[in-house]
This record gives structure tokens, C-alpha cells and sequence, in this order.
């Protein structure tokens, strides 16, 4: 069935509600205001955690197939709104058509690849007398808390993780960017009982009070480190269970050996793509000296040849950053950049004032001590550093607080594994990075994260472990 992209409604119990006051969000590409969207109160969350924990009692007792073929139904109806999706996806996030669709496609690879992922069950001792079993059992009520940069596919990953494992789940979009969360909640209703899959609209004010709800059991963030913490703060009033996935500050170290024709084209779209609005992009380059100002010249030339625009004209590949907050931290970290009399080699003309577009700007070889190399930009502003001893780049790429991922480019595949043991990452890569897939547990060290999303370990922080003892005489 179609869905209207028109209207948007909060899903509970398997109904679509209006609120009594509404918001919106913005076209970071237009400054223009989207749809109307609802505006929950604390009585719409509580009827909302009634419902799910109504259905948690049945739908935690169904099988794997049942909940699987479910599953499978919600991603069939899912393609079968695919483009609609990514328009919405671009007009809301900003990104480019051509990532958005990549990202519903994406979306669509998470919902069945991790519901054909089996839990263990272990037979820890068998005896005559004894047999002891470790197995897992669903939680309960779950809160999947969704961020703007990749709102449809997180929120999927969140939502399938949840109920395939026998858990129900109520879907908090980034205030930002409620609209496509809002409509693969109203595509669940033709899939899953009702008060299995919902979702709630809201502003600031939503979140912590999802977090602080005694009657959700679980939550799945992802989001920046800083509310990270706020929000396992707030979880340890009532010990919820608890998933972070939070901000990242990945190096790349390239070696002096690899082909730059083949390689520089890669390191450019991922260091870039998103406008590098995602968490587990390559935020600093270490470059070997020996090859250092060719591979610079070749990526600026690369980024420079990018097209920047509104991700609704063909060819873009630079869109805007998705929000007011995020265009005034870049603003405000190229401005230390400039007064700080660093090298900075700014690409494009902004096409658009009314927009949240930042310029793509290369930093040749700042200090290690700047800004722009300790903090996380979170926009399309990349610090290139020269390295020419292996023992000091690893310890440059290690010297942060994030541990999110990392990777090492070199021909030398002995090298480059000996190099990339000695990342600090949850995520390490060779000669490539910002890798994923349903099937690979993903999570950061340090104050990149709790826990692990995708994978059977994914699955399992979405349960409990229950160990059971059959005395059989």
C-alpha cells in the first residue's frame, strides 16, 4: 500500500495520532520548513509504553520465524516505497538522492540480513545427572533514540535488532529529521501486532523523558558522546539496559607505498561523504612525507571537482550540513581555523545562502595540538597530517578519546597488519574504512560507545542471558 508523504502522524498501537501542537523541521538546503509533524507529550508516551508492554506478552512468545517472516514483510513494503523514501530522506537530511537512495537500499540489507542471524544457545555441561544451558530471552520494552545523520537506516537497524529478538519497540527520531521514521513506523503496522512497532515525534523534551520512563527496559542511542552521557545518567535511575554509539575521530594512515591514482579517489569520498556527517568517517589523514604534497595536490583537485548543491539537483555530491546547530560549530571551528593562521584550502563557492552549506576545506598539516585535529568537525573540514616514523603515527592516531575506527592503506598487507593491530578502534580497516554490514558486530572504544550494534552481538544486547540447570533425576 502507498503512504501518503504528505501528512505525518505519531503510530500507537497500531493507530496513526494527532497531537494538539505540532513542529517542524527544516530543508537544511532551502531554509524552507517542512511538514507538520506531532509533538508528543508525556500522555502520549505513556499510552505508548501501555500498548508495548500489552503486546511484549504475546510477541515475546512467538518464534524466530514468525518474527522473521515479519520482519521480511516490513522490508518488502519498505522497497516497495524506496524512492519515495529517499526523496523525503534527501528533503529532510539534506543528503544527496543518490546517498539517500544508498541508504534506504542499506536499510533494506540490515532488516534481512540480521533476522537470519540465529541467537546461541549453549549447552554449557551435560552430564547423566545435569545439563546447564546459557540461552537469551527478550527484555521488554525497548526505546531506539535515532540521530539525524542516517535517520532511516539506524532507525531500521534499532527497530529490527529489537523486535526479532522478541522485544517491542517505540522509535524516537532526531527532532531534526522525524520523517522518514514516522512513515516506517506507519509501514509497521501493516506487518507486526499492535504496540510492537512505534513511533513518537518530538522535541528536545521527548528523549529524557524516554529515558527516565520506568516502564521501558532497554535503550539504543546513537548521537553525539556529550548526550551520550546524559543519557546513561539518566538510564542509571532505573538500571536500564543500554547501547551508545556515539561520536568518533577516525585516523587513516596511508603509507608511502600505495598507488595514489587508486587511492586518493577512495580516501576523498570517505573522508567527505555525508559531508562528513558520519560518525565513523576519516576525520584525520596521516599522510606519509614521502608522498605527502602529491597526495594532497590529488585530493584537493578530487574535492574540488565534487559538485555542491541541493541534494535534489542531479550529479550533487556536497549537500548542506543537516542542521543549524552543526552549520554554527563548523562556522565557528573555521573561524578558529583562520585565526589560528592555519592552511587552510577552502573548494567551493556556497551555492546557497538560505542553506546550511559549509565550504569542503582541507587543513595542510596543522598542528597536532588544533582544534580541527582534536575535535570531531562533524562537517566536510579534514586536517592532512605528514608522518614519517611508524611508532609516532600510531601514537598520534591513538592520542584521542574516541576509539571508534581507524584504518591503514599500504600495498605491504604484512605492514599493514602489523599496524592496524595497534589501533585502538572498534572498527579497524585495511585499505579501506567506514565498512558495515548485518552480519559484523560494530562499536567504539573509549568514549565511542557501550556495547554493540549489528551482528549477533547486537542481537544479544538486545536480550537477556538466562542460564538454565535441568537436574534430570
Amino acid at each position: 500500500m502507498a503512504l501518503d508523504f504528505t501528512t505525518f502522524y505519531n503510530v500507537i498501537d497500531n493507530e496513526l495520532i494527532l497531537t494538539a501542537q505540532t513542529r517542524h523541521g527544516i530543508n537544511p538546503a532551502t531554509g524552507q520548513p517542512n511538514p507538520e509533524v506531532p509533538l508528543s507529550t508525556a500522555e502520549d508516551l505513556d499510552r505508548a509504553v501501555a500498548a508495548a508492554t500489552r503486546a511484549f506478552r504475546n510477541w515475546s512468545r512467538t518464534s524466530f520465524d514468525d518474527r522473521r517472516a515479519a520482519v521480511h514483510a516490513f522490508a518488502d513494503r519498505v522497497e516497495a516505497n524506496k524512492e519515495a523514501l529517499a526523496a523525503l530522506l534527501t528533503r529532510e537530511q539534506g543528503k544527496p538522492l543518490n546517498q539517500a537512495t544508498t541508504e534506504v537500499a542499506m536499510a533494506l540489507q540490515w532488516a534481512r540480513g540480521l533476522s537470519s542471524l540465529t541467537l546461541p544457545e549453549t549447552i554449557l555441561e551435560e552430564t547423566e545427572d545435569l545439563q546447564v544451558i546459557q540461552r537469551y530471552t527478550p527484555i521488554g520494552v525497548c526505546a531506539a533514540i535515532v540521530p539525524w545523520n542516517y535517520p532511516l537506516l539506524l532507525a531500521v537497524g534499532k527497530m529490527v535488532a529489537a523486535v526479532y529478538t522478541g522485544n517491542t519497540v517505540i522509535v524516537k527520531p532526531s527532532p531534526y529529521t522525524p520523517y522518514c521514521d514516522l512513515k516506517l513506523a506507519e509501514l509497521a503496522i501493516q506487518c507486526f501486532p499492535p504496540g510492537v512497532v512505534q513511533a513518537l515525534s518530538g522535541d528536545d523534551d521527548l528523549g529524557p523523558m524516554i529515558t527516565e520512563h520506568p516502564g521501558i527496559h532497554k535503550i539504543s542511542f546513537t548521537g553525539s558522546t556529550a548526550t551520550g552521557r546524559r543519557v546513561m545518567a539518566s538510564c542509571a535511575k532505573s538500571l536500564k539496559k543500554l547501547t551508545l554509539e556515539l561520536g568518533g575521530n577516525d585516523p587513516a594512515i596511508i603509507c608511502e607505498d600505495v598507488d595514489l591514482d587508486v587511492v586518493v579517489p577512495k580516501v576523498a569520498i570517505l573522508c567527505f561523504l555525508c559531508c562528513s556527517q558520519i560518525c565513523m568517517m576519516i576525520k584525520r589523514l596521516y599522510v606519509h612525507e614521502k608522498i605527502y604534497d602529491e597526495f594532497r595536490d590529488k585530493l584537493v583537485q578530487i574535492v574540488q571537482a565534487l559538485k555542491m548543491g541541493d541534494g535534489a539537483e542531479p550529479d550533487v555530491f556536497f549537500g548542506p550540513v543537516q542542521n543549524r546547530m552543526q552549520f554554527d560549530k563548523a562556522t565557528d571551528l573555521l573561524d578558529d581555523i583562520t585565526s589560528n593562521g592555519l592552511n587552510a584550502i577552502a573548494s567551493h563557492v556556497v551555492p546557497n545562502s538560505s542553506g546550511f552549506f559549509i565550504t569542503p576545506t582541507i587543513v595542510d598539516n596543522p598542528p597536532d595540538t588544533s582544534r580541527v585535529v582534536r575535535e570531531e568537525p562533524f562537517a566536510p573540514i579534514l586536517p592532512i597530517l605528514k608522518w614519517s616514523d611508524e611508532a609516532d603515527v600510531l601514537t598520534r592516531a591513538n592520542d584521542t578519546e574516541y576509539g571508534l575506527g581507524a584504518s591503514v592503506w599500504s600495498r605491504d598487507l604484512q605492514r599493514a597488519r602489523r599496524l592496524a593491530d595497534q589501533l585502538e578502534a572498534g572498527s579497524v580497516f585495511i585499505n579501506t574504512h567506514f565498512e558495515c554490514a548485518p552480519f559484523a558486530p560494530f562499536g567504539g572504544y573509549k568514549m565511542s560507545g557501550m556495547g554493540t550494534e549489528l551482528g549477533v552481538n547486537g542481537l544479544i544486547g538486545n536480550c537477556n542471558s538466562q542460564t538454565l540447570w535441568i537436574r534430570k533425576g
